[in-house]
């Protein structure tokens, strides 16, 4: 793999990202108008042109900017062709696949609108724009289940040993943890043998994300009650730090507090720093932000990592996604008048 020529694409990409002071004047801006017309003088400048012609508002924003990261990505793949390195690359861009697919599924659960779910997917991963119009015209959760498995798709695979299930108990959450299941442990498998850098530094981030899902799971668990017993079949395999019987031995701490203390003296005791109001409300979703925070911070740390290597594509990835989903949130909360303090909370990182 030619990283040198590659990487330094991806830098040139990368000097087009938003600076932390352009972000703040996105955030002081009174209404969307006036937040597209300073987006219009970025790099979205010709995606927010293209979607003027159909849409307007806050319409106009979310189909710019999601046209504007599949782009982004497509351009990525395109530099990466052959080999070990664009395997380890799909793997990162299957997270997407993997998210749509939970996303339609959710809708079609509630039955929402068709439009309304189409809205909300990113088709940066194997299925494209296309493919996902065509998931989320289906009637029901099995009709999408069935489409993939007609069209090969892996991720058909778990959702139906566990449909049955599903049917059984209605909880959405056993085809969202076989979906999540799947991804990582085919992951990790294509991993476990290589010794490459770029495969160490991919697992990394992977365990990383593992560990954080298990903690957000022990958290809400202990918030809502639930048996012990009922959540161990939850828990994906991550780091050795965090297995089974450290995640067991957390719920049974019982609360918040207890789950926090026993985070001491790992890479995740900064969430004990939460406000206590936060922590004695059990507002969960604070917790969540500050892990997401923290996984975001070290994928993108990844810029200073081995110039010749796939950390530079990971850390860019990961920073091109959190801007979207920056603007998004931005967006979204000018929409609905959203108090300022309120919306900085909800971003990933400023």
């Amino acid at each position: 793999m030619e990283y040198a020529y590659v990487n330094a694409r991806i830098k040139a990409m990368k000097s087009r990202l938003l600076d932390p002071s352009l972000l703040e004047q996105l955030i002081n801006k009174p209404d969307v108008d006036s937040l597209i017309s300073e987006l219009e003088k970025t790099a979205y400048r010709e995606e927010l042109e293209k979607a003027g012609v159909l849409y307007s508002g806050i319409n106009r924003i979310e189909v710019a900017i999601r046209k504007d990261l599949v782009k982004t990505f497509r351009t990525i793949l395109t530099l990466i062709k052959g080999g070990e390195t664009e395997t380890y690359l799909t793997i990162i861009l299957n997270r997407w696949d993997v998210q749509n697919i939970k996303t339609i599924i959710r809708g079609k659960k509630i039955q929402e609108n068709p439009a309304e779910i189409l809205e909300c997917l990113i088709p940066a991963g194997e299925l494209d724009e296309a493919a996902l119009t065509e998931l989320v015209k289906q009637v029901d959760v099995k009709a999408v289940i069935d489409l993939l498995a007609t069209w090969g798709i892996v991720y058909a695979r778990p959702l139906t040993q566990h449909f049955k299930e599903f049917t059984d108990s209605g909880d959405m959450q056993v085809l969202e943890y076989a979906l999540d299941t799947f991804y990582y442990q085919d992951a990790l498998a294509k991993l476990k043998t290589a010794e490459s850098d770029d495969a160490r530094i991919l697992k990394n981030i992977l365990v990383t994300e593992i560990d954080i899902n298990n903690i957000k799971t022990v958290l809400r668990s202990v918030r809502d009650r639930i048996d012990t017993e009922e959540v161990k079949r939850y828990f994906v395999q991550g780091s050795p730090d965090f297995d089974t019987e450290k995640l067991l031995s957390m719920m049974k701490a019982g609360t918040i507090e207890g789950v926090l203390k026993q985070l001491e003296h790992t890479p995740y005791q900064f969430i004990a720093k939460i406000p206590p109001e936060y922590i004695a409300a059990e507002k969960i979703s604070a917790f969540e932000k500050e892990l997401e925070r923290y996984l975001v911070k070290k994928a993108v740390g990844q810029f200073m990592g081995d110039p010749l290597s796939i950390a530079i594509p990971i850390a860019y990835i990961w920073a091109k996604f959190t801007e979207v989903t920056n603007i998004r949130v931005i967006a979204r909360c000018k929409v609905t008048e959203v108090p300022e303090k309120e919306l900085r909370e909800a971003l990933i990182s400023v």
